[in-house]
């Protein structure tokens, strides 16, 4: 029986790297029939815009401009609680007087879960990174809650819970998933993936259209390298004017390098011939035509290139990145180097050893494999509409 359209919301903060893996999943919906809202800062409306959604605009405090983010993990996990503090009563504006049907929210929308819970209305996680697993909460949430300010971080999260309307009123069962997440991650990047409950968690993979944007290899490009730091760690001239002496001039290579919104080209000095260097690059659409690509392992990088089949040199930057490029070492399709080793000469070995490893290649084609056996889009949509047969009245 076909499933009547649905109000459905998804709500983000306006951070690239949390809102792209859910913006071809909104697209997918919208084009199913469903009227879908998507709720995050006004500055964002750029990306949700184009996937047909309608924007319901609330005001962050997250540092998404200038990602001024405080090395201190208490401090940046504040300043996710203070954002869905003085957002709730935004949300609240807009979706009491119009609630959706299922409410999708990313991990670091807290204010999503409350509205939901306060309106008794199901909702479902989109997880742009690895989830917990049986036994997270002893081997890496006691570390955390060892750290300074952590004690105080709890109250307050606590206080907000008894005060906000959520049902939900443990601090550490609300920060994990409710009853449906979707992990839009590649299983292989998941640690500890066989003691993660797949009764709650579904691994989707990364849910992206290379479609939606396009690159046009130049004709005379023997192969291509892909160098970029993401959109928020990118404040790293010296690193770039690095990779302009390791990859520049190499016989047969083109090379596209992203600088992001914080470094003046200029900064790099003269470049040679065989180097595009751009604040922004069309991502997906460059990996697509890629041999090989130096990323700073976010895991939205990370899953682009395993669903390419396009192997990494890892430079990680902050948070969950060393892990990531931990772990894609041990799936034997990268080589890892750090910020300080990143030099040309060592660039350029991990680049000869990567595209030269016939069984690099080997493992990176057989994880591309798995990632698009994992269903993407169209899987995500399709258990987000079992949600909605599964409510009552629909």
């Amino acid at each position: 029986m076909p499933l009547a359209p649905a109000h459905i919301a998804m709500v983000c903060a306006p951070l690239v790297s949390h809102m792209r893996p859910s913006l071809d999943i909104v697209r997918e919906l919208v084009a199913r029939g469903h009227r879908v809202t998507y709720a995050t800062d006004p500055s964002a409306a750029h990306l949700v815009e184009p996937t047909g959604a309608r924007l319901v605009p609330f005001t962050t405090v997250l540092p998404h401009v200038d990602n001024a983010w405080p090395d201190d993990p208490i401090g940046a996990m504040g300043l996710f609680l203070d954002d869905g503090v003085q957002s709730l009563p935004q949300l609240r504006a807009a979706y009491d007087r119009d609630p959706a049907d299922l409410y999708l929210y990313d991990i670091g929308a807290y204010h999503a879960r409350a509205l939901a819970e306060a309106q008794g209305r199901p909702l479902a996680q989109l997880s742009p990174a690895f989830v917990g697993w049986e036994g997270y909460a002893e081997e890496v949430g006691a570390q955390i809650k060892a750290l300074p300010g952590a004690d105080a971080y709890q109250e307050r999260f606590a206080r907000w819970l008894a005060e906000c309307g959520a049902t939900t009123r443990d601090v550490d069962a609300f920060m994990c998933p409710p009853a449906r997440s979707l992990a839009l991650v590649p299983r292989a990047m998941q640690p500890h993936a066989d003691r993660v409950d797949t009764d709650v968690v579904t691994f989707v993979g990364p849910c992206f259209d290379a479609g939606a944007e396009t690159w046009e290899r130049p004709a005379d490009a023997e192969r291509v390298l892909l160098v970029s730091l993401g959109s928020a760690y990118t404040r790293q001239p010296a690193f770039y004017r690095a990779c302009v002496a390791a990859f520049g001039g190499l016989p047969g290579w083109h090379v596209v390098l992203q600088i992001g919104a914080y470094v003046d080209p200029a900064e790099l000095g003269p470049l040679p011939a065989n180097i595009e260097v751009s604040s922004w690059v069309p991502q997906r659409a460059v990996l697509a035509a890629a041999d090989a690509f130096v990323t700073h392992a976010g895991m939205g990088g990370c899953g682009e290139a395993l669903l390419a089949g396009v192997p990494m040199i890892a430079v990680p930057q902050a948070v969950d990145q060393f892990a990531n490029a931990d772990r894609l070492v041990e799936l034997g399709v990268a080589r890892r180097l750090d910020t300080e080793e990143a030099t040309p000469e060592r660039l350029r070995a991990a680049l000869s050893g990567l595209v030269g490893d016939p069984e690099v290649a080997g493992r990176s084609a057989r994880l591309r494999a798995d990632a698009l056996a994992e269903g993407g889009t169209a899987r995500a949509a399709d258990l987000i509409e079992a949600e909605l047969r599964g409510t009552p009245g629909r």
